[in-house]
């Protein structure tokens, strides 16, 4: 397997340059998702009525930040796993 979080292969061929774009879009949206659950259940805490959707807000912000770091695995597994179909399919053409 390729080493994971080397910039090379993010940008080795147009597939892994695709694929890396894709998890940045979908980590971004995470991210914002994460920070609008926050911030919405801090304004919720100012009212003692809305407490509990507070924190439902924040437990689903939580989850949503737990995702970020699993999505960079993910991708960067991914990413890695490219490059040994090409290492192997190399080897094969010789």
């Amino acid at each position: 397997m390729g080493q994971l979080f080397s910039h090379r292969n993010r940008t080795r061929n147009e597939d892994t340059r695709r694929v890396y774009a894709m998890f940045e879009v979908v980590y971004t949206i995470v991210d914002f998702f994460a920070a609008f659950f926050f911030t919405v259940g801090s304004v919720l805490f100012l009212w003692k009525s809305l407490e509990t959707w507070a924190i439902w807000c924040f437990v689903i912000g939580s989850v949503l930040f737990m995702v970020k770091p699993s999505l960079r695995l993910a991708r960067e597994l991914k990413l890695a796993s490219m490059g040994d179909m090409e290492d192997l399919a190399e080897r094969y053409q010789d």
